[in-house]
């Protein structure tokens, strides 16, 4: 289903596209990748770009599949295919009570999203197992088009809403360590983190600490540098720009009561995505989880660790595989009844069949630790 929109369908369409020389892709104006000025031309449509052979960006919404949703202006119908349970995914995501970037409110999820200079605020609930409905709140809803696709987008994206999980669950199905995983948890996508800049901030923060202390490091760094938005007497939060951390100094960021090194590491990420020297465009077209890991280990403070769960919840190359991840090997050993933790070469075993399903693999063993 992750297939490219026909350019016959308009009505996805934003008023340009920005077409990229050194990569012969075309973007739409809400796209994260930002390249320099100088290797950018703009067309008037996409049917124009792809006459120039450029071809469509994969990270922004040239990529949402046709049928994949229907515009009602003040709501949005999402359509999914396969497996899919909304109650899994929103249980997966009330895992912590210390999330800052979205609530969980009877069963319906409610975020701010922050897409070119509009803010829309929405609620996220499921009619059945097939609709998600995203109803806009307040007076945020988009008036041009364009925006509320990138909100379809962006929804699709976080809630992985695009991937067909029947392969998953044939190959599982005998498997010693999934077998139960599929069962438990049926219907649970990964749930992404599509801006890279959170991505790899959350990465980051979330280095050899446990999880409750690595969403009060978020709290603090969302509240003190992001965007607050109120709207029917809710407040919600917006992740910080990568232009908003970048000119801080380890001093300015003492507060967060992080370590040195983490702010250095944040600051240092910031400013190569500020200034247009990492993208996910750039990232995405790498060619390989492979290769895109080792573009991001090659920057100060992030190892093979933080590259994979970046490959995963971000960029979503399948055969992402964090194996030397302690909550995976927590994980196996729990679902095995293990007196100890496996061994690199154990779970290289165990794993023989996972290929490119590693990365979902791994989320649903991550599940039973919760």
């Amino acid at each position: 289903m992750k297939q490219s929109q026909s350019t016959e369908n308009a009505e996805w369409d934003a008023p340009y596209v920005i077409g990229v020389t050194t990569m012969s892709i075309y973007c739409f104006p809400w796209c994260k990748g930002r390249p320099k000025p100088e290797n950018t031309v703009r067309f008037e449509t996409r049917a124009e770009a792809e006459q120039a052979g450029y071809r469509p960006c994969k990270s922004c919404c040239s990529t949402l599949p046709p049928g994949a949703w229907e515009d009602h202006k003040h709501e949005l119908k999402l359509f999914v295919s396969g497996p899919f349970s909304f109650e899994q995914n929103v249980s997966y995501m009330s895992r912590s009570t210390n999330e800052c970037l979205f609530q969980i409110k009877d069963g319906n999820i409610y975020k701010a999203l922050s897409i070119e200079d509009e803010t829309p605020v929405v609620e996220i609930r499921a009619d059945d197992e097939q609709t998600i409905t995203v109803r806009f709140l307040g007076d945020t809803t988009p008036a041009r088009k364009w925006v509320r696709a990138a909100v379809a987008r962006y929804v699709r994206d976080w809630l992985d809403l695009d991937t067909d999980l029947l392969p998953f669950y044939e190959m599982a199905q005998t498997d010693a360590l999934l077998r139960q995983a599929i069962v438990s948890f049926r219907g649970l996508r990964t749930i992404g983190i599509p801006d890279l800049f959170e991505a790899l901030s959350w990465g980051i923060i979330g280095q050899q600490i446990n999880l409750a202390f690595a969403y009060t490091l978020k709290r603090r760094l969302v509240e003190t540098y992001g965007r607050r938005i109120e709207c029917e007497g809710e407040t919600y939060w917006i992740f910080p720009t990568p232009q908003q951390i970048t000119g801080l100094t380890v001093q300015d960021m003492e507060p967060l009561r992080m370590t040195v090194k983490k702010c250095e590491y944040l600051i240092h990420v910031a400013g190569l995505i500020a200034e247009g020297k990492l993208t996910k465009t750039q990232l995405l077209g790498a060619g390989s989880a492979k290769a895109a890991e080792k573009t991001l280990t090659q920057i100060r403070g992030i190892g093979p660790w933080t590259a994979h769960y970046v490959l995963m919840r971000c960029l979503r190359f399948p055969s992402a595989f964090p194996i030397d991840d302690v909550g995976l090997h927590n994980a196996i050993k729990h679902v095995l009844s293990m007196d100890r933790k496996p061994m690199k070469a154990e779970i290289l075993e165990l794993s023989a069949g996972w290929t490119n399903w590693e990365s979902y693999a791994t989320f649903y063993l991550w599940r039973f630790l919760y």
